[in-house]
């Protein structure tokens, strides 16, 4: 699943794309830049891809944002084997995952400071998604364990196999 968020600061708005696992919930991709455009979404999937490489056949969720249903962005899913999906116009329950990691991010950290300069936002954005997130937040659908943990569970099972 993936979507894009802003964030003001005091040189200007932040974005940042996240391409969020849905098997891990574990935060795979996320780009930030001073521009909303189909650029960070492919940087986005990149990411996502380097970090995940998945088999041909996964599901790429998205909504029907321009970024998203551009032809780079389409292209970079179809070129690693994957398929596009996007929910219904207007249809907020589609992309719930994602949505719920950017509320929980909105609360736990963009709203608790002025943000002065890109760069102070980009390492927050960076702390709270790969220490915090990715390695500290559990999650019941998990089993309440994080998404570091239920990969390596994950990939020791597969191993063993």
């Amino acid at each position: 699943m993936t979507d894009i968020t802003e964030q003001p600061t005091g040189e200007g708005k932040v974005f940042c794309a996240a391409v969020l696992d849905a098997r891990s919930r574990k935060i795979v991709g996320w780009p930030i830049d001073s521009k909303r455009d189909s650029t960070l979404v492919v940087n986005a999937l990149d990411m996502a891809l380097r970090v995940r490489k998945p088999a041909p056949g996964g599901i790429v969720h998205a909504d029907h944002g321009v970024q998203f249903t551009s032809l780079a962005f389409i292209q970079k899913i179809r070129s690693a084997g994957l398929l596009p999906s996007f929910g219904t116009v207007g249809d907020a329950l589609d992309n719930a995952m994602m949505e719920s990691f950017w509320s929980l991010m909105q609360i736990e950290l963009l709203n608790r400071k002025k943000w002065r300069t890109r760069i102070e936002l980009a390492n927050a954005i960076f702390e709270y998604i790969e220490v915090f997130c990715n390695r500290k937040r559990r999650h019941s659908s998990l089993g309440y364990q994080t998404p570091a943990d239920f990969d390596f569970a994950l990939s020791r099972q597969l191993n063993s196999a």
